[in-house]
């Protein structure tokens, strides 16, 4: 359950692009999960769902566990399912420049911003680091001139590629859509867009994930490696689909004491 003594911080004053209506649902928002000392890296986290909803299983647990080891946390509310593409992605782009925009009042350290997320929140950790800007100095709103390039991405056995044999079907179909644009596609399959700019990355998964398939880890991992982008890369032997912080499972578990000391390496 949310702690109710926390409040969600809309990202936009006003409505953001592409709204559709007035609720929750249609407002894109961060929930601040602050540690007592300044000048760390922050974290934001997005819940996964197949782009149809957010596990909360897979946001306070998490950023309850990310201030355990001494790291600020924002859990994401992003659009989800009938948005589609590109709502989604805009709105943890614009968490980042929010967030970055706000570091001095906020005690964060600018340039140390992460983005961690799960299976189809893996997907949109995944996308702010292969897609992202660094700003438009002519905006008129200041968050817009910010960088919107994370500095490090987690991907939590993410949905990587968009088309078969290894994609969720679930995922892309409502992220968008029957039919969609082959060259949209196609940038939204992340395996081909790394580049060297990419940011180090940590990824994790279960090698008999039954919902998606292991592959997508190897996808983006083979694609770093490619790049000489730095990266961690740890499969576990089993485990289902959707494990969070896996306390269930104690072998899986180590994932957090692992991605922990990968943060801390990263200077987070």
């Amino acid at each position: 359950m949310t702690d109710n003594s926390r409040e969600w911080i809309r990202l936009w004053p006003n409505d953001a692009p592409w709204a559709q209506g007035t609720g929750d649902e249609d407002i894109p928002a961060i929930m601040a999960y602050p540690v007592n000392e300044d000048g760390r890296g922050a974290v934001i986290v997005c819940p996964g769902g197949g782009y149809s909803g957010r596990a909360e299983h897979e946001g306070e647990p998490i950023a309850l566990w990310l201030n355990s080891i001494g790291i600020p946390a924002f859990v994401l509310r992003y659009r989800v399912a009938p948005y589609r593409y590109p709502c989604a992605l805009t709105d943890v782009q614009r968490a980042v420049r929010y967030i970055r925009h706000h570091a001095g009042e906020l005690g964060i350290n600018a340039g140390k911003i992460g983005v961690l997320g799960f299976s189809a929140g893996g997907h949109l950790t995944a996308s702010i680091g292969t897609h992202y800007d660094s700003g438009n100095p002519e905006a008129v709103d200041p968050i817009d001139r910010q960088s919107c390039r994370p500095d490090a991405i987690v991907p939590c056995y993410p949905v990587i590629t968009l088309k078969p044999p290894f994609y969720h079907g679930g995922s892309a179909m409502n992220l968008l859509g029957e039919n969609p644009d082959p060259d949209l596609l196609e940038s939204l399959c992340l395996e081909n867009q790394v580049t060297p700019d990419t940011p180090p990355t940590f990824i994790w998964h279960t090698a008999d994930d039954a919902a998606v398939p292991v592959e997508n880890a190897l996808l983006l991992a083979s694609a770093l490696r490619k790049n000489n982008v730095p990266f961690d890369l740890h499969v576990y032997e089993t485990g289902r689909h959707g494990l969070g912080l896996a306390e269930e499972d104690p072998h899986v578990a180590t994932w957090t004491t692992v991605c922990g000391l990968w943060l801390k390496r990263q200077q987070f």
